[in-house]
């Protein structure tokens, strides 16, 4: 680094790849001095005008509000407020359009100016050495200050450098695009403020080397820094002029040599690059207290009757600006917000100065055409020569038109800068840089669905494992809560219930278990003793029936026999059935209580067959009716088989 620091000291200027030489048309608003724009009769102050989110608002409808009063709260992080530009009265807060490309609405405050233009509280701190890092921080996030030379990124932020220690401070004077004036304008009239600014810086950074980088095309501006630069550790660097040399790179580059890598940050290498703009705003929020409302626009074009560079309050809308300063439009008269290069065109008039705003360019169509229609690359690769961050736009280009972003990031699609320089030279009129920045659009777009959708995950298992803590929780009280019922039955000398009921169910389980495993009794032996028996009848019936046949009596039974020769008929032995059961009712009833006895000879155990009772048994051999119906159902069953 030392020896880096002598060859500056020495002289030397480097170069960097590309960069083009469009017409400067810068001596329409160069020649003339800044003057105050005025008051407007009302001001549209968007609530974001950095790059970062808002902060809350501090005011409501209906509240005054006096001038420099922050209108928003600062917060960590990249916030920064905004405040009000006069004083007044706070009309509405509702959905307006802003300075942005797509054209589309945003929070804003409206206010009402009072006339009287008087200043609320300030804090002036002319002595700063006496502050501490912090506070000095501290004090420009609460000036809303973000950078002036179009990036918007808070400055409190990028001078914390997250701890870097900053070797080179670069204070950015290379306005390189056509037309704008704004920083010329600036360093010829405040010098001595802008050196202000960066003795401040010195006392914050500590940097060992102060580089102020002007364009050889500014030599008043030059001059008046020069004058006004008497520390020896601030030099003023002129450059030759090319376009874009003001980009921060390109800027670092030209006056060390070195390259910012890709996806890295200069903070890193140990320089930090402030726009000469930005400087003076913090010179008047440190030392002046002022918080910044307001800053300096160029108006330019042929279509201007009174083109110059004006003191502009932030919210004033650009149509009151330009009818004061005589805007003669013609048919569908452009107005351009920013130089020809990186600027866009306004969707209406009726839209706010912000921060970011350093140039109003309204001109004819035979001053600045508009381009004409898209034709297919002829891949001449003039592109790729003029691009100053060593880029392919022409592949880029591929890839953007197709969506395949996959492919345009691996390409260093975000190292693009957005100059414009490889659409000025390409000989199809294709707007590159319009393909670029939708693919960076819809890839942030991306992220921050990815983002979103991943912060979900988070919260939906957090959630669960919450949940799942909570049962565990829960669970463990439940248990704790029935060991000490448990110990508590225990000590007084009773049984444990639990204990009980578990070694019922284990026993009552045991006891099932023996009546499963117990061997099931062996039939074969009663089947086959069954079986026999049959065998055995049906033999002895075979035989009685050989015996009817031969001598006639199988039907006529002798009288006073015990056992009949053959088997009776189905219905005889019914009638007999019936006969003995009304026997044995009359002689119940004829003895009374006295017992019942059945005549042993109504049924042969023998051979099941059922006969005629004897007649001289007399009344004590009557039948026993239930065994006299089974015997008939028995016969019934043979007669019916023999049949």
């Amino acid at each position: 680094m030392q020896h880096l620091l002598e060859r500056i000291k020495a002289g030397t200027l480097w170069d960097f790849h590309g960069g083009i030489h469009p017409p400067e048309n810068k001596h329409q608003s160069s020649l003339t001095p800044v003057v105050d724009a005025g008051l407007p009769p009302q001001l549209i102050i968007p609530v974001r005008q950095h790059a970062g989110p808002a902060g809350e608002l501090l005011v409501r409808v209906g509240d005054k509000v006096k001038k420099g009063q922050p209108l928003t709260r600062f917060d960590k992080g990249r916030i920064v407020p905004v405040h009000a530009s006069t004083s007044g009265t706070i009309t509405a807060i509702e959905q307006h359009t802003v300075a942005h490309p797509s054209g589309l609405d945003d929070l804003c405050i409206l206010l009402t100016p009072d006339g009287d233009d008087a200043w609320g509280e300030r804090t002036p701190q002319p002595d700063y050495w006496n502050l501490e890092r912090g506070e000095l921080l501290e004090r420009i996030q609460q000036a809303g200050i973000a950078g002036l030379g179009g990036a918007v990124f808070p400055t409190h932020s990028k001078l914390d450098g997250r701890g870097q220690l900053t070797e080179i401070l670069i204070v950015n004077g290379l306005e390189c695009e056509p037309y704008i004036t704004t920083d010329d304008r600036l360093m010829q009239e405040y010098a001595d403020e802008i050196m202000d600014g960066i003795r401040v810086l010195k006392h914050l950074l500590k940097p060992k080397l102060t580089l102020i980088g002007v364009e050889d095309n500014k030599p008043a501006a030059i001059e008046a820094l020069t004058r006004h630069a008497s520390d020896a550790d601030v030099l003023v660097k002129s450059v030759p002029t090319k376009y874009p040399s003001g980009g921060a790179k390109q800027t670092i580059e030209l006056l060390t040599g070195r390259q910012v890598p890709k996806g890295g940050r200069a903070v890193d290498m140990g320089i930090m690059v402030l726009n000469v703009a930005t400087v003076f705003a913090i010179k008047r929020a440190i030392i002046d207290g002022e918080p910044l409302i307001e800053r300096i626009v160029t108006l330019t074009g042929d279509a201007f009757k009174k083109p110059g560079n004006a003191w502009v309050r932030l919210g004033t809308p650009v149509r009151w600006l330009l009818q004061r300063f005589e805007l003669q439009p013609e048919a569908d008269q452009r107005v351009i917000m920013g130089g020809p290069m990186m600027g866009f065109t306004l969707p209406h008039a009726m839209v706010p100065v912000v921060k970011a705003t350093n140039c109003l360019l309204s001109p004819t169509r035979a001053e600045l055409p508009p381009p004409g229609p898209e034709q297919a690359c002829i891949r001449c690769s003039a592109c790729a020569d003029a691009c100053p961050a060593t880029l392919l736009p022409q592949e880029l280009y591929w890839y953007s038109r197709v969506k395949e972003y996959d492919k345009a990031e691996k390409l260093n699609l975000f190292d693009c800068i957005e100059c414009g320089a490889c659409a000025w030279v390409c000989p199809s009129e294709i707007p590159l840089v319009q393909y670029y920045k939708i693919a960076k659009d819809d890839i942030r777009e991306a992220r921050a669905e990815a983002e979103k959708a991943e912060r979900a995950k988070q919260r939906f298992e957090a959630k669960q494992a919450r949940f799942e803590r909570e049962k565990a929780a829960r669970e463990a009280r439940h248990a704790e809560a029935a060991a000490q019922r448990r110990q508590a039955m225990t000590t007084a000398g009773g049984e444990d219930p639990v204990a009980a009921a578990l070694a019922r169910i284990k026993a009552k389980q045991e006891t099932a278990q023996v009546a499963v495993s117990e061997p099931a009794p062996d039939n074969e032996a009663m089947i086959a003793a069954r079986e026999a028996r049959k065998q055995e009848a049906i033999a002895r019936r075979a035989a009685k029936a050989a015996n009817g046949e031969g001598n006639g009596l199988a039907d006529t039974p002798a009288p006073g026999e015990q056992h009949s020769k053959a088997e009776l008929d189905p219905k005889k032995a019914a009638i007999a059935a019936a006969l003995a059961r009304a026997k044995a009712k009359k002689a119940a009833q004829a003895q009374g209580d006295g017992p019942v006895v059945a005549d042993k000879t109504s049924v042969n155990t023998t051979d099941n067959a059922v006969e005629a009772p004897a007649a001289a048994s007399g009344p004590a051999a009557e039948v026993d009716p239930k065994k006299a119906a089974i015997a008939a159902a028995i016969a019934r069953a043979k007669a019916k088989k023999a049949a």
